[in-house]
């Protein structure tokens, strides 16, 4: 029952193996497309969108409250920085995730493919 558009192209996208996203998800990673959230625009079912955040911080999450899909995480003081799960598109997202984010935290019931894949421990490092 939600649509959204977004203005631009999806920036990139990951797999991530955190806690918080194996609970939220069910399963044992999260593949999310980063967007400019600027260019982001619920079209229909906007009063369905609800946003859930950690009380030690983090993104919102945002889901459907009819059917509970996962839609989109942002930066609650900055909607700008956000990423949408690969899931809530209706078709082709344009990117394939290129990295594994916390790694060190991946699921033990389900081995990370070996697809080749830049891994991170924790979230991948903006230095060096």
């Amino acid at each position: 029952e939600v649509r959204f558009r977004i203005a631009s192209p999806a920036q990139g996208a990951t797999y991530c193996h955190c806690t918080r996203c194996q609970r939220r998800t069910g399963g044992a990673t999260s593949a999310q497309a980063w967007i400019d959230g600027a260019g982001f625009e619920i079209t229909h079912g906007e009063d369905l969108v609800k946003a859930w955040r950690h009380p030690d911080g983090g993104f919102e999450k945002a889901f459907c409250c009819e059917c509970g899909a996962h839609l989109f995480s942002r930066n609650p003081e900055d909607h700008t920085q956000m990423s949408i799960r690969m899931s809530a598109f209706d078709g082709d997202p344009g990117v394939r995730p290129a990295k594994r984010s916390f790694v060190a935290y991946a699921a033990v019931w389900e081995p990370i493919p070996d697809d080749g894949l830049p891994r991170y421990d924790e979230r991948r490092p903006t230095t060096g």
